[in-house]
């Protein structure tokens, strides 16, 4: 039988979101469920077991971390298989964001086990919540790359997005980051800085890149933090695009479609729609240009 009475002959994975800080953010449904699990793996159990002891979870638990997930997820894809409910949660926030979680999903989805998510706490969209820029549209890229080329490559295609970007890192590495990431966006852009969500100390410091860094280069940061990013603005970016078009003659941007196979007509149209001038405008420039 599972936790909401049915009967089944497999179980199912619960992922149970737990609180980024503050222990009041934890949801009923997710006490309800860690109290009746068969089994809580646990991304770090030293750190899970001081929850699980404030509420008076007495669940067995499993460590399930990164350096063990694709042979425990296995394991625990057997267990569900076997009938076993299995509640997995993280060291803070949503299992699956950022974390080993994905895998076992994944193995999950793979063998047919059933899976349940359990809404609750996340630190990307807390700090994008209380950023205060927009979050109609954004990106979630939380830790950036360690590997040189693969953290290069990753920056380099930050620089014209123009979502809301989000990054998460560590206090020590802080001033390094927002250096690399000054560098490519620009210091100018303005981002805010998101630190010791809903704990006492909760601060969320909004300015540029630059200044930002001007801060922490002479205070060190404390908690974990998460950087929100205000994306490129399309306009700036429209504005670049068509003042390089007009650094070519109307030959050369021609040239640019026709190479493509596109008919010397279309390519017309194109050329007009990437300057901002009519058809009749390109038509006159290119005879123009035939006669001189």
């Amino acid at each position: 039988m599972d936790i909401n009475g049915e009967n089944r002959q497999a179980g199912k994975l619960y992922l149970c979101a737990t609180p980024i800080g503050n222990l009041d953010d934890i949801t009923l449904r997710v006490l309800d469920t860690l109290k009746q699990a068969d089994l809580i793996a646990a991304e770090d159990t030293r750190h899970s077991i001081k929850l699980l002891n404030h509420f008076g979870i007495k669940t067995p638990m499993t460590s399930y971390h990164e350096y063990n997930k694709v042979e425990k997820a296995r394991y625990l894809v057997g267990q569900l298989q076997q009938g076993m409910n299995i509640a997995l949660v993280t060291d803070a926030g949503t299992p699956g964001i950022s974390d080993p979680g994905e895998e076992l999903v994944r193995q999950c989805y793979e063998a047919g086990v059933e899976v349940t998510s359990l809404p609750g706490p996340a630190a990307c969209i807390t700090a994008l919540t209380l950023s205060g820029l927009p979050t109609r549209r954004f990106c979630f890229e939380a830790f950036l790359p360690v590997d040189k080329k693969e953290r290069q490559w990753i920056l380099d295609e930050l620089k014209n997005e123009t979502r809301t970007i989000i990054v998460y890192e560590a206090p020590h590495h802080l001033v390094r980051t927002l250096t690399e990431l000054g560098e490519v966006l620009g210091m100018d852009r303005r981002i805010t800085l998101c630190r010791e969500l809903t704990k006492k100390y909760e601060e969320a410091y909004q300015a540029t890149f630059g200044e930002v860094l001007a801060r922490y280069e002479s205070e060190e940061p404390k908690g974990e933090c998460v950087i929100v990013i205000e994306g490129r603005s399309i306009s700036d970016i429209k504005t670049e695009q068509q003042k390089s078009w007009e650094e070519m003659s109307l030959e050369e941007h021609m040239e640019v479609y026709e190479s493509q196979g596109i008919n010397r007509k279309e390519a017309m149209k194109l050329v007009a729609k990437d300057r901002g001038v009519s058809k009749r405008d390109v038509y006159q420039g290119l005879m123009e240009g035939k006669q001189s």
